[in-house]
């Protein structure tokens, strides 16, 4: 392997990056102003993920309680920097971009300073008849130690003058805002002024903080929140019941080591000292914020406002064109041949549909499926309940170790297995992030097979908000080799010989390995070679230096990586062949496609994998080939031309890892012209211009 000139770039560097290009979006002009606020809001969460998930092991090596390779001191003082810097970013847009522009169209959220007499009079009536009865502060003394503070839970924390009933002086009182309680209010349209009016909790609660405390003086008050690791930790060797465990640890997961303390920016300095000291936090794990802290929970102020020229124009996804016409059976059609079904522009009910066709259907003897992240629609789990009470053989594979989604998925577990379905948690040591429903038919003297693979999840509510590809499909030997597939993960028997499905982690990243290989072998003895890449994340190291090589062999690869990247790009002998662009939108791209055209032949895959290290050795994933030229070319024409000739929603990777837009310009008049993905696809969808 050839040394690299320029080293890797930083991941957690790539991951913020990533989401200042999503914050970009609620500067766009051309967006409405709330789904401008509902991105900003976004962002939010995605940075309580990222200190979550990301930040502990940088923070123990700062500390020098750790020395992991690539983890060092270094990094969590530059990416603690990039964080504040981005956060503060995230601050003034919401203050000085977002808010004067929502209270020129009639919409506010009114801090105390700015409110009317009779919209006090409302607040405090609201604080009186709901809150206050909610309402347990602490005061801080040897009885009354410092209290536990749950993940990202919002508390004040207050000092107070005086002495208290027992003539004491503790000065400090901490004050937990309910978590059952509404965080942002309307105000009544009496007392607005003809405008759509709101307050947040934390305002209520701050303008009455004194009557609290009657006889002390409130000196002062700031809310903070902390936010904790939320890795669970469970050794699957050790454990006899994997779901009972997994519900144990997710109680601990509300107290994990503290990894970032937000405080409000009007904190005093002693006090943040205080904070800083009970969660043991150094002093570049706090964030001072200009408002009110977790601008996440504004996500819900766009749908309390009755504002439709503010929000998108609704998005309605066709039913799939392949599957249009005189309405018939599922498994009729599929003997025609395969359905690829793009949504969130084609609709994600065709694949419920097919499985209700499954279940209703008494010749059909048997249901499989993996579930990874369903969300809160309960249709998919009635329907294989029914299927059980049916007298079908159910069987769910379920990762119950999907972050953050494990307590819906141990749910959807027990939920399956109090009706007879048979339910399984794939592989010890391994997440099961496979995306395959299966179902088995019995067609005259044998048992046919049909099947559904997928990049993305079974969920209904975020296949409309995020891009992905899915195939129905009859072929034997997909079928045979996803059959085979359950197996392993069922009875843990190794896989026979695939002759079409790619699986982690056994043989996708040696065949992607393999692939970009060939593909530099050819263009180094003046072949023609191309790779054409998209998917969530690069940032598995074998397969970056290979595609560097390739590279500089001479192989031209166009890269569309939405999130985390460590491809540089600064190397001169890769003489722009490399080019890496990141699309941020109206949908979330998610969709996996690999393209190789290497000395004339083909090959196309999709994937529910990443190129990543966890996603080619630490999961179960597949990637299945599209072997049909016409549906080559429609996956070419609709999943990577588009996003190849965006310039209105484009990042493009430049030196030192610097992303910078190809459109500068982001309003109305100057976006008109350009083109957009997405836009383009909603339009060439709506007019049902995809045949294959």
């Amino acid at each position: 392997m050839k040394t690299l000139i320029n080293p890797l770039l930083n991941r957690d560097m790539s991951l913020l990056a990533f989401n200042r290009r999503v914050l970009s979006l609620a500067m766009r002009e051309d967006y409405p102003l709330l789904e401008r606020l509902r991105f900003l809001s976004i962002v939010a969460s995605n940075l309580d993920e990222f200190f979550e998930v990301r930040m502990e092991a940088q923070l123990e090596a700062f500390s020098g309680r750790r020395a992991d390779a690539g983890v060092t001191a270094h990094t969590f003082t530059m990416v603690s920097a990039e964080a504040h810097a981005l956060i503060a970013e995230q601050y003034r847009i919401f203050y000085e971009v977002l808010m004067p522009a929502l209270d020129v169209q009639g919409v506010r959220l009114i801090p105390s300073e700015a409110r009317t007499p009779e919209q006090n009079q409302f607040v405090q009536e609201y604080f009186e008849q709901n809150v206050r009865p909610l309402l347990l502060p602490i005061a801080l003394d040897p009885a009354h130690p410092f209290p536990q503070v749950a993940n990202k839970a919002l508390n004040f924390i207050v000092e107070l003058d005086g002495v208290d009933a027992f003539g004491r002086s503790n000065a400090v009182c901490i004050l937990r805002v309910p978590r059952t309680l509404p965080r942002i209010v309307r105000l009544p349209d009496e007392v607005s002024g003809g405008k759509q009016c709101f307050v947040l909790l934390t305002s209520i609660i701050r303008t009455n903080l004194q009557t609290l405390f009657p006889g002390r003086n409130v000196m002062h008050a700031s809310q903070f929140r902390v936010t904790r690791n939320s890795e669970l930790e469970v050794d699957e060797e050790d454990v006899s019941d994997l779901r009972t465990a997994l519900r144990q640890e997710l109680v601990h997961r509300q107290y994990g080591q503290a990894v970032r303390l937000e405080v409000s920016h009007t904190c005093p300095s002693h006090m943040a000292e205080f904070l800083l000291k009970q969660f043991v936090l150094p002093e570049l794990a706090l964030y001072r914020v200009n408002g009110p802290v977790n601008l996440g929970r504004l996500i819900q102020l766009p749908d309390m406002v009755d504002a439709d020229a503010l929000k998108f124009t609704p998005h309605t996804p066709q039913w799939p064109l392949q599957l249009t016409g005189e309405k018939s059976s599922f498994f009729d059609r599929l003997k025609q041949g395969d359905v690829l079904i793009h949504r969130p522009f084609e609709s994600f009910e065709a694949v419920i549909d097919f499985l209700e066709e499954a279940v209703n259907d008494p010749s059909v003897l048997a249901i499989q499926q993996t579930i990874y992240r369903t969300g809160d629609d309960p249709r998919m789990l009635n329907l294989l309940k029914d299927a059980v009470r049916k007298g079908k053989e159910v069987l769910a594979v379920v990762e119950l170790k999907a972050r953050f989604d494990e307590e819906s998925n141990i749910n959807w577990a027990e939920a399956l297995e109090s009706v007879g379905a048979q339910v399984v948690y794939g592989i010890v040591g391994l997440k099961t992030h496979a995306k395959m429903l299966l179902v088995m038919r019995r067609e005259g003297r044998y048992i046919k097979r049909y099947g559904h693979l997928s990049t993305g999840n079974y969920n209904p509510k975020t296949a409309k908000l995020y891009t992905d590809i899915g195939m129905l499909t009859q072929d034997v030997m997909v079928t045979r080799e996803m059959e085979a597939v359950f197996r392993h993960l069922t009875a843990q028997v190794p896989l026979p010989r695939m002759r079409r499905l790619l699986t982690a982690p056994f043989t996708l990243h040696q065949a992607m390995l393999r692939y970009v290989r060939r593909a530099s072998i050819a263009a180094s003895r003046g072949k023609e070679a191309y790779i054409a890449l998209k998917m969530n994340s690069l940032t598995d190291e074998s397969l970056v230096h290979a595609l560097l090589d390739a590279a500089r062999n001479g192989v031209r690869i166009d890269l569309v990586i939405r999130g985390a990247n460590i491809l540089p790009i600064d190397d001169p002998r890769i003489q722009g062949r490399i080019k890496l662009r990141s699309l941020v939108g109206r949908f979330l791209e998610h969709s996996r496609v690999f393209w190789f055209e290497i000395d004339g032949y083909q090959r196309v895959w999709l994937s529910s994998a990443d190129w990543m290290s966890r996603n080619m050795f630490r999961r179960v994933e597949i990637a299945w080939p599209i072997r049909d030229a016409q549906m080559q070319t429609y996956i070419w024409q609709k999943c990577l031309l588009p996003y190849l000739n965006d310039n209105k929603d484009a990042w493009v990777l430049a030196e030192q890892g610097q992303y910078h837009p190809l459109c500068v310009k982001h309003d109305k008049s100057a976006c008109a012209k350009l083109s957009s993905a997405q836009e383009q696809l909603m339009k060439t969808y709506q007019e049902k211009d995809t045949k294959i």
